[in-house]
């Protein structure tokens, strides 16, 4: 077992949040209230030494030193303004200026839904149509359903062709969905579902991947059980 004070200290912690699972409790809330309160601290630090001090407080320090010794004005003077936004999104703390922080707020998503809007166009949009695109077949020899075929068939390709075709079908409400459309829709919700679960097992598989960690935490450093 583990003498280090600070291991101590992060079991406790852990255990803390962990009996959650039983019902909550102060423990938990104890150890919710210190998480946020560090990690709001941290985060704090970090980005005034990463972002406030380097792009703003220095910036606009060398571009004071060119305006006022040599009368030359520098661009940078434009980190001013993203000063001044900044502080209008803390008068959010102030119980009668809270509507103040809605203005640098609106601003900071329609600039960044702009900027994002290309990126997120292209990875999310204009690839997965390519992908659906590709050839279905090419030149060399294949089989379908036990036949000889004279061209190979991209079974890939083919599958991601059925999956979004189908799926597309079920998503079109102008045509109701009965005989070949009905027996088409369906078969759209399995690779639906497929989909859903797939993505909702990713999510599980990072988590536990987490829970892994401070298990090995728990009974590695602290017990010394697992080494």
């Amino acid at each position: 077992m583990s003498l280090d004070p600070g291991i101590w200290l992060a079991a406790l912690l852990t255990l803390g949040i962990f009996s959650f699972l039983y019902r909550d409790n102060p423990a938990y809330k104890v150890c919710e209230a210190i998480f946020v309160g560090v990690s709001a601290g941290y985060w704090f630090v970090s980005l005034f030494w990463q972002n406030i001090w380097p792009k703003l407080v220095l910036n606009l320090r060398d571009a004071a030193g060119l305006l006022f010794g040599h009368g030359v004005w520098d661009p940078r003077w434009l980190y001013l303004f993203a000063g001044i936004l900044g502080l209008m999104m803390l008068m959010r703390l102030l119980p009668k200026g809270g509507w103040i922080s809605r203005w640098p707020l609106a601003f900071i998503v329609g600039t960044t839904a702009g900027l994002y809007m290309i990126t997120y166009l292209q990875s999310n949009a204009i690839s997965q149509v390519h992908d659906t695109l590709v050839p279905l077949a090419g030149p060399g020899s294949g089989r379908l359903l036990f036949l000889p075929l004279p061209f190979a068939v991209h079974w890939n390709a083919l599958f991601v062709f059925a999956g979004t075709f189908t799926g597309l079908v079920y998503f079109f409400f102008s045509v109701e969905h009965k005989r070949l459309a009905g027996g088409t829709a369906r078969v759209g919700i399995l690779f639906l579902m497929v989909t859903f679960g797939a993505s909702f097992g990713y999510t599980v598989m990072s988590r536990m991947s987490l829970l892994i960690g401070r298990m090995d935490f728990l009974f590695g450093q602290w017990l010394g059980l697992a080494r």
